[in-house]
């Protein structure tokens, strides 16, 4: 991972790199390698996901299909 320094102003890059951290889920990795989970517990935290992204991805499918209203879009402040 690259991120360029402009003018030497160095906050601007940290906040770019947070977020291509953020955005690869880096960040989530690391919280959770800190403590060993145990088998049954990495078990049930998969199907759970994978059970919400099958949720999410439905969901989508009925918006495209105009089945479901659109997601409301956030004002930007």
């Amino acid at each position: 991972m690259q991120v360029l320094v402009r003018d030497n102003n160095v906050d601007q890059a940290l906040r770019v790199l947070k977020k291509k951290l953020q955005r690869e889920g880096i960040f989530r990795e690391m919280r959770m390698r800190e403590a060993y989970e145990k088998p049954s517990v990495k078990k049930a935290r998969q199907k759970s996901e994978a059970i919400s992204r099958q949720r999410k991805l439905a969901r989508k499918q009925l918006q495209r299909e105009g089945l479901l209203p659109a997601a409301k879009k956030k004002p930007r402040v």
